[in-house]
Parts: C-alpha cells; structure tokens; sequence
C-alpha cells in the first residue's frame, strides 16, 4: 500500500478505488481539511441502483444528480472562471518605461467546475462521451494556475463496473460503451499531464456503490 492510500478513510476505502496524481490526496487532507470531510461525507452516503444505471439520460441521469444534491447541501458551487489578460510592454535601458500597454479581454472564459468550495473542485462525468475528460482537465488546470484552487476531484466510473453492465444485458453494456466516461478514458489522459500541474484524486465508482447489486466480483 502506498503511503498516501492511508490517508483515505476506511468508511470508503473499500467502497471507490482512488488513484492519486500530483499529490492531490496530501493537498486535500492536510491543506483543505474541511472540504475533504465534506468529501468523504459525501462519498460515504453516496449510492447508486440498478434502475439508476438502466435509465435512460447519459450524464443527465440521476445519478450525477444525486452527487449534486448531496454536495449542494453542503454549499458546494458551480463555478465559473472569467478573466482579461493585462499586457505591458516594458522598454527603456532598465526596462522600467512602459511603453505600450493593453488588453485582452475573455483571455480567460468559459471554463466551468460543477461543484467548488473553499479551494478544491469537485466534477463528476458518469457516462458522457470521453472527450468531455478534456474540457474537465483544462478547466481544473486552468483554476490551478490562476490560483483559484489548490486541487481537485473527479467522479467517474471505475472499469469494476463493466461486470454490472454485461449482466443487465447487451442494450446496457452497449450504453456504457469503451468511448464514454470511465476510468479507463481518464487515466491515460492524466498520465499524459493534461492536467497541467494541477493535483488530482480521481475516485472510481466500484459495484459496492450499487446498494442492490447482489452479484460477486470476478477474480
């Protein structure tokens, strides 16, 4: 076990596999106390079911609102950053005279978390298409160097979960397909820091999180 996995309680150790990127557990832990209780709180009363995971919606299903309503209650915010980039061309033997200065205005826009507090973001993609983990990663990083968070924290479901699907059917594996939202997606993008610099937890939904799956992992 590596050191940081001691740091994630045992109230849900058990229940997500997590996977740790630039220190994000640490950050969370011992920088942002409060948040990560409020984290863990919410990861322990999280569940899904298996009508959850037949309905039809994608990421508008229930269950990314469940998560929503579990962390609006604890006042967490979508949020969005917004800025204009201040340019000042510095001339002179010292380089002290300014000798043009302008702007560029929505340098940057656009970019959304879906649940922020304090100093650590939250997102969570149940079944989007895989390229909606890019627009997250530039959202974070982008946070992450203008300063705005310390770390964040992404939802998504972990491959455990394909054992649930095969055995509701073709018509729902199908749904869950290779090129949605899952780990799997997730993780060769981290790898490949297009995160920036930004710490990470990535939190993986596992079987355990559907509370009417009696069925028993595959070795």
């Amino acid at each position: 076990m590596a050191q940081w996995e001691t740091l994630i309680p045992e109230s849900i150790a058990d229940k997500y596999k997590f996977y740790n990127f630039n220190g994000g557990v640490e950050i969370l832990t011992q920088t942002c106390p409060k948040e990560f209780k409020d984290i863990v709180k919410t990861l322990k009363k999280f569940e899904i079911t298996l009508k959850d995971i037949k309905q039809k919606g994608g990421n508008e299903s229930k269950i990314p609102k469940k998560l929503s309503k579990l962390l609006k209650e604890r006042d967490w915010k979508e949020t969005e950053i917004s800025g204009d980039l201040h340019i000042r061309l510095l001339e002179g033997k010292k380089l002290k005279e300014i000798g043009r200065k302008f702007v560029l205005e929505d340098f940057i826009s656009g970019h959304k978390i879906d649940y922020v507090k304090g100093r650590v973001a939250v997102d969570m993609e149940w079944n989007s298409k895989d390229q909606t983990f890019d627009r997250d990663l530039y959202a974070f990083r982008t946070f992450y160097e203008c300063g705005v968070i310390s770390c964040g924290v992404i939802i998504t479901r972990d491959e455990s979960m394909n054992q649930i699907f095969s055995e509701l059917g073709s018509d729902i594996k199908k749904k869950y397909g290779a090129s949605t939202t899952w780990t799997g997606k997730l993780l060769p993008r981290l790898r490949a820091r297009r995160h920036g610099g930004c710490p990470l937890l990535v939190v993986g939904l596992t079987p355990k999180t559907v509370s009417d799956w009696k069925g028993e992992l595959s070795c």
